[in-house]
């Protein structure tokens, strides 16, 4: 193996019980341990995080505090998330792993403020509600809300596309000198450039998959690792027909796409990112879960995606 390597991981791999945040200590040490088996020799290595279940726990203590406190926007939310996320697994990777220097960069991603994704808010954040405290929020904080049938309603916002990392050259510095970096938490915090060619944060959540596959072809990363809660990706997922899909190239993944098959809440930004990463960089990627990631790579588990 030559190069680089990225993994990504979501937030609730992290955080499986919100009710008990101090779980995740645990789970960040077997993460540790998937680290481990990826960290190519003398190479450096990005994780990106997803940050969920997190930013809707702070979410919620921003309701507890409506009237007392200001509330923050969203970008800053995903800033803290990088911070308390970062140094969860920096602590947790310095314990397991000692012959490298391991660090969190605060990351910002650049989004276009003419994304369609503005005009369509798609990506739910924060707790589920009941109706008649929807229609209040609506109200008085002017959210967008949806309602997922049996479950309750959510608030969703715009989910642009990232377009490039701010800070990519201190990242490509950093595993270029064989360092592990966290960098890309919670898909990036969401900045535009105004018209005085200044950086401005915006209210909305960036894919975390998409940062990293962006981050993997812009680094030229010779392995790119998607980790999810699912051993891999199926076909006719959740039926009684459900198989294990355990490779496709890029056009069959973009046509399973193109037809609906991977829903976009789930498996479907993972397979857009791993077609994305294979087609710029000819190199496979990965989508497994922690538990068969060896499995995965020995080609026993896993799907995966390739030109």
């Amino acid at each position: 193996m030559s190069g680089p390597v990225v993994l990504a991981f979501g937030g609730n791999a992290l955080l499986s019980n919100p009710a008990h945040p101090a779980s995740s200590e645990a789970v960040a040490q077997s993460l540790a341990q998937a680290v481990r088996l990826l960290l190519p020799g003398g190479e450096g290595m990005v994780l990106v995080h997803g940050n969920g279940p997190q930013v809707g726990m702070i979410l919620l203590r921003i309701e507890a505090t409506w009237g007392r406190i200001p509330a923050e926007s969203l970008d800053v939310l995903v800033a803290e998330t990088q911070g308390s996320i970062g140094y969860l697994l920096c602590r947790a990777l310095r314990s397991s792993i000692t012959d490298r220097e391991i660090a969190a960069v605060l990351t910002q991603v650049l989004v276009n403020p003419e994304d369609p994704g503005f005009m369509h808010p798609s990506k739910p954040v924060g707790p589920f509600y009941s109706r008649d405290e929807a229609g209040e929020l609506r109200g008085r904080q002017g959210w967008q809300m949806v309602e997922a049938p049996g479950r309750g309603w959510r608030r969703v916002v715009p989910s642009p596309r990232p377009l490039a990392v701010i800070e990519l050259h201190t990242i490509a510095d950093a595993i270029g000198h064989g360092h592990l970096v966290i960098a890309g938490g919670g898909g990036g915090i969401p900045v535009r450039r105004t018209e005085e060619n200044l950086l401005q944060g915006v209210e909305a959540v960036v894919d975390k998959d998409l940062t990293a596959a962006l981050l993997a072809t812009a680094l030229q990363a010779h392995s790119f690792v998607i980790l999810t809660d699912v051993p891999h990706v199926s076909a006719d997922f959740a039926t009684g027909s459900e198989r294990r899909i355990a490779g496709m190239g890029v056009s069959e993944a973009r046509r399973r796409l193109v037809a609906g098959e991977f829903p976009a809440g789930s498996m479907g930004p993972k397979v857009e990112a791993a077609a994305a990463y294979a087609e710029v960089t000819g190199h496979a990627a990965l989508i497994t879960d922690v538990e068969r990631l060896k499995e995965a790579l020995a080609g026993r588990a896993g799907t995966w995606i390739d030109v």
